[in-house]
């Protein structure tokens, strides 16, 4: 391979330090590496970059197979590798549903076929994302693919018997399941989030209790199970303060919340525009403050996107028939810089800590997550915090465009990805 003399960089937002890559791993980290450390390599002026570990997602819709016309795995993982991550977890609830090992092997070698980042199937908790019986979680677990996360995820898993043995299950390989919490006796019709919003605009609400009596039942049977338990897109300030107490009994419970939960209200939805349609609803700007400080004082373990890419007509249409889903994966380490940096909450050793390895050890993922220190696989990012520019989806590398953050003046731009020492974006485009 190829060596790399990263000059002048910022590790975690430190001192300014060379990072040498060779071999697809990290060779030396340290401030003016010899003249001689940079034979036989290519040399980046990184000054006044931050480095940071190849970034994790894990919560991606890549819609392969089935809905290639929203998104494929080629395109969705260009957009994550623009956005400065080396991995994502590809969500089970494509066409036909992955639920057998047949499925997850497929999307996992399709990633590897795609280059631009690894690729981590989810496998499905149950039969076609049915609820009533589970899924062949040996089997995916046993496959290529070594399925560690389980989720039905656009899905609640509603039965408590099934949620419970679905924990004991995968307790016998150390696998997680990724709850998408929303008790659908409370939410049938639902729109936008219940409150003085959708009081107004006269759409059905969508209850904060929904999203908190799920985690809560969850939080119980993981314990009684001694199992891991994922709380996915955690939206709510109940939710945050649920997920604190589990935490603070010592259970084995993590939780994620998107970029768009930690920036935008549902206030934006006045217009009704379908682009701020989203599962679990954008939410009112005191769990916006609540999901910031639970990020912020690690109650929630880390940043996912829920990246959802749709086609134009299911985004631009009515309110009611419009479909749930945002994009997120090219934006995502702006919006966190914007939301959490800029205002004193993370500095960049957290974001590396909220954004790639809690992320990677969550979904039981090697070879990610790991410090910038010698010896460990260079899976890195080179970004630049001091631009400013108005987010346009149309030059985005994903095949759909419905961003919520369209026109918004964000901070930052990812200057370049490396997977495994080798790079997939240089100069901010795809190398």
């Amino acid at each position: 391979m190829t060596g790399w003399l990263i000059r002048g960089a910022r590790p975690l937002g430190g001192d300014p330090a060379d990072i040498l890559v060779r071999d697809g791993a990290v060779a030396q980290v340290g401030p003016r590496l010899a003249a001689s450390s940079a034979r036989g390599t290519q040399v980046i002026d990184a000054g006044g970059l931050i480095a940071l570990p190849g970034l994790v997602d894990l919560h991606a819709h890549l819609r392969e197979p089935g809905r290639e016309d929203a998104e494929t795995v080629q395109t969705g993982t260009r957009a994550a590798a623009l956005g400065g991550y080396t991995a994502v977890h590809a969500m089970a609830n494509t066409d036909p549903v992955a639920d057998t090992a047949g499925v997850v092997e497929q999307v996992w070698r399709l990633g590897r076929q795609a280059g631009h980042c690894d690729v981590q199937p989810v496998g499905a908790v149950t039969v076609g994302l049915g609820g009533t019986r589970l899924a062949e979680l040996g089997a995916m677990a046993d496959s290529a693919a070594r399925v560690r996360v389980f989720s039905d995820d656009g899905s609640c898993v509603s039965d408590a018997r099934l949620m419970r043995r679905a924990l004991e299950y995968v307790k016998a390989f150390d696998g997680v399941i990724a709850q998408h919490a929303q008790e659908p006796r409370l939410t049938e019709g639902a729109q936008l989030n219940e409150g003085e919003v959708s009081a107004r605009l006269g759409l059905t609400g969508w209850p904060a209790a929904a999203e908190e009596s799920i985690i809560a039942r969850d939080c119980l049977l993981a314990a009684h199970v001694g199992s891991s338990l994922h709380v996915c897109h955690v939206s709510t300030a109940g939710s945050v303060e649920i997920i604190g107490w589990a935490k603070s009994k010592g259970w084995q419970v993590t939780a994620e919340v998107t970029p768009h939960h930690l920036l935008l209200t549902d206030d934006l939805a006045q217009d009704y525009d379908p682009v701020y349609k989203v599962n679990p609803p954008l939410r009112t700007q005191a769990d916006v403050t609540a999901l910031r400080q639970g990020l912020a004082d690690g109650t929630i373990d880390c940043v996912a996107t829920d990246h959802a890419p749709h086609p134009l007509e299911d985004k631009e249409t009515e309110w009611e028939t419009a479909a749930f889903g945002m994009t997120g994966l090219e934006t995502a380490l702006r919006v966190v810089q914007h939301a959490m940096v800029d205002t004193g909450l993370l500095d960049w050793a957290q974001v590396a800590d909220r954004m790639s390895l809690r992320p990677a050890r969550i979904g039981r993922l090697a070879g990610h997550g790991n410090p910038l220190a010698p010896g460990a696989p260079a899976n890195l990012t080179l970004y630049d915090p001091a631009p400013t520019e108005a987010v346009d989806p149309a030059c985005h590398a994903s095949k759909s465009r419905n961003s919520p953050f369209v026109g918004m003046v964000l901070p930052g731009r990812v200057v370049a990805t490396f997977l495994r020492g080798v790079p997939t974006v240089l100069d901010g485009k795809l190398a």
